[in-house]
């Protein structure tokens, strides 16, 4: 039965920037109503059942909430925006360097790691080099959504620092209704910001966003949600990097996106180094050695960050 729920949110999380890529509604929008309406199917159950949860917060937690609600914000803004510009291949799969992100922030912050999670950072960003290489033959605008898809995947990690900050002593209702809901206020203030509209859309871009919130939030994160409960950390994450392929196959079967090979060479440094520092950052955590902070896990993050 895990292995099929597995199967459920790699096929959840992976339809996610194809559906994104072929909806005709505005980035920002896109992200506004999908936060929005997470908000609600995530945070309504928790405010009628756990109400106990938020008359307990303190000043910290509602800090490391507004933290990540902003990181996720402007996560959404980078990612969806690059998801028109460049491949819907490429962008998910620069976007799922946050990984590799988080364990460069512990370099920076210069907390020691292993030489084999340094080794699969290399091995990552040399795919993001590759690939941008190859955009950057294809057009300007490729190129952008490279540097795009980057920004979002640093955002995705300061977002799971600050979430797993935030659930060190929140519940997962009272966290992810507070910070879906934030965010959706954020994205609505870009929107206007920015001039997109947030409705009349045709009926088969509602169609797309309302998709993307069940196929993605419900079907995708909330199954690897379950799964962190019953599996290691290790596997979800090694589970969750099939996202990068997947998205890939189903781009070319629906939307028919085809690739230079090299761009599928630059997937597979990505995704190899990607495993590597996962492996890597585990092992380490698994030897107890205090220096390297573990967060608990926010709601799991696919590419496209919820």
């Amino acid at each position: 039965m895990n292995l099929f729920l597995a199967a459920v949110g790699v096929l959840g999380v992976s339809a996610s920037g194809p559906i994104m890529a072929a909806t005709a509604a505005p980035a920002l929008a896109i992200a506004f109503w999908r936060n929005a309406l997470g908000a609600v199917l995530m945070g309504g159950p928790a405010v009628l059942r756990r109400r106990r949860d938020f008359g307990q917060l303190r000043a910290r937690d509602y800090q490391w909430t507004a933290v990540a609600a902003v990181a996720l914000a402007l996560h959404f803004a980078c990612f969806i925006t690059a998801l028109q510009l460049t491949s819907v291949a490429a962008a998910t799969a620069l976007v799922c360097l946050q990984a590799g992100w988080i364990a460069l922030f512990n370099v920076l912050r210069g907390i020691r790691v292993p030489p084999v999670v340094l080794a699969g950072l290399a091995a990552a960003f040399a795919g993001v080099v590759v690939i941008s290489g190859f955009d950057l033959g294809l057009s300007r605008e490729a190129l952008l959504g490279d540097v795009l898809a980057v920004a979002g995947g640093a955002l995705a990690g300061v977002y799971t620092i600050a979430g797993g900050k935030a659930r060190e002593s929140m519940s997962t209702g009272a966290y992810t209704s507070l910070c879906y809901g934030a965010c959706a206020v954020l994205l609505l203030g870009l929107c206007a910001a920015f001039r997109q509209p947030i409705t009349g859309f045709p009926p088969a871009a509602w169609l797309g966003i309302l998709a993307v919130t069940i196929v993605a939030q419900i079907l995708g994160h909330t199954v690897f949600n379950h799964l962190l409960a019953v599996m290691s950390p290790l596997l979800v994450s090694m589970i969750i990097l099939l996202e990068i392929p997947g998205a890939a196959i189903l781009a070319a079967v629906f939307l028919h996106e085809q690739l230079p090979a090299g761009t599928y060479a630059g997937l597979a440094l990505i995704l190899a180094g990607l495993a590597v520092v996962i492996a890597g950052q585990v092992r380490r955590q698994s030897d107890e050695e205090p220096e390297v902070p573990v967060p608990p896990a926010p709601p799991a993050l696919g590419g496209d960050g919820l």
